[in-house]
C-alpha cells in the first residue's frame, strides 16, 4: 500500500531500479566507450525529451546492450556513430517514440493557430 503511494508521487520504483542498473552498466563500460555512452546520455536528456517512463528505460537499455557489444567486439566508436553523432544521436532516440515533452506544446500551438484563424474568419 505504501508503494503506491510513495509511487503515484515520485513515479515507477521498478523504473528508477531500471534507471539505476543502466548507470552502473555505462560506469562499468571501458574508456572510450563509457565517455562516448556518456556524451550521449547527456544529448538524450536535452533533445529526446521522452516523458513515457517504460519507453525511456527501454531505451537506455538497449543503448547500454549497444555499448557493451561493441566494447567486447573492440568495435571503434566511430564505427558506431559514423560521421556525426548528432544525427545518430536523434536517430537512436526517434526509434523510441514515446510521449516527449514537446508534443503537449505542440498541440498547444496548433490549437492556438486554429483559433486565432476562426477568429480572423468571423
Amino acid at each position: 500500500m505504501a508503494a503506491k503511494w510513495i509511487e503515484a508521487l515520485t513515479g515507477s520504483l521498478e523504473q528508477k531500479k531500471q534507471y539505476r542498473q543502466y548507470k552502473a552498466r555505462i560506469e562499468a563500460l571501458a574508456e572510450p566507450y563509457r565517455s562516448a555512452a556518456k556524451a550521449f546520455e547527456r544529448y538524450f536528456m536535452y533533445y529526446g525529451g521522452i516523458v513515457d517512463g517504460d519507453t525511456l528505460v527501454t531505451m537506455l537499455g538497449d543503448f547500454a546492450d549497444l555499448w557493451e557489444r561493441a566494447a567486447i567486439d573492440g568495435t571503434p566508436v566511430s564505427a558506431i556513430v559514423g560521421d556525426d553523432p548528432v544525427e545518430f544521436a536523434e536517430t537512436f532516440t526517434q526509434a523510441y517514440g514515446g510521449a516527449q515533452w514537446i508534443d503537449k506544446e505542440r498541440a498547444r500551438l496548433t490549437k492556438a493557430i486554429k483559433d486565432a484563424e476562426r477568429e480572423e474568419q468571423q
